[in-house]
């Protein structure tokens, strides 16, 4: 039996989350999964349980050090599922369970997902929540920032920035916040007309506008004040 990680072994007793070489899966000791019941539209899942699952994932990244890789390996997985289509798949009732373990290794396979990474999707399907590997994902990014503590730094601009610049804007940050490590999303966003912004703390709460748009708006409201 395949289990979520494969080192180290003291970690089996923690959370076990095997493949799907058999069809009984051995769910964590100390954290147990919620799984929605078959049948009826049921109510989306609450954040709370995104929290459980990836928290869940991100103590086994840990312990084998590879959080920065399975990281990513989410980042691929809501990208993936953000495809109606291949959502759409994974909650059809009608498509098999076996089919849809086959097209999990085909997405492993080609994302070169970590094993365990892989090993968390079929516990996904087997406990019915494969519907909120994104929300899932977006939990995952935020427990790993508070584990190594990073500071998400969201940078939208009109045309992709360079690497030099997207350094600065990082040690910028970095100097505002004190934090350990600094990650950068970016987001090409045309409406900002020129220039960029860049949004960082809790759920993105503090701003710095540097975009044309916000010039053209202050001078607007400026000439509105006047009249």
């Amino acid at each position: 039996m395949a289990s979520l990680q494969s080192t180290p072994t003291s970690l089996g007793s923690k959370l076990h989350l095997s493949s799907h070489a058999t069809t009984q899966r051995t769910l964590p000791l100390t954290v147990r999964f919620p799984r929605r019941r078959n049948g009826g539209g049921g109510v989306k899942m609450s954040s709370p349980v995104s929290e459980i699952y990836a928290t869940a994932l991100a103590d086994v990244a840990k312990a084998n050090n590879t959080l920065e890789p399975t990281c990513s390996d989410l980042e691929k997985l809501e990208k993936t599922f953000s495809d109606p289509k291949v959502l759409e798949l994974f909650v059809n009732p009608t498509v098999e369970l076996r089919k849809k373990r086959e097209v999990i290794d085909l997405i492993s396979e080609s994302l070169s997902l970590l094993q365990h990474t892989s090993n968390f999707l079929n516990v996904l399907i087997d406990s019915n929540r494969i519907d909120l590997v994104k929300e899932i994902a977006k939990e995952f990014e935020a427990v790993y920032n508070k584990m190594t503590k990073t500071e998400l730094v969201v940078v939208k601009s009109v045309v992709k920035l360079d690497s030099q610049h997207l350094a600065q804007v990082a040690k910028h940050v970095q100097r505002l916040t004190g934090a350990r490590n600094v990650r950068i999303r970016t987001v090409i966003d045309e409406s900002l007309i020129a220039g960029f912004t860049i949004r960082y703390g809790g759920s993105g709460s503090k701003l710095i506008d540097m975009s044309v748009k916000k010039r053209l708006e202050d001078i607007t409201t400026q000439v509105q004040i006047e009249g």
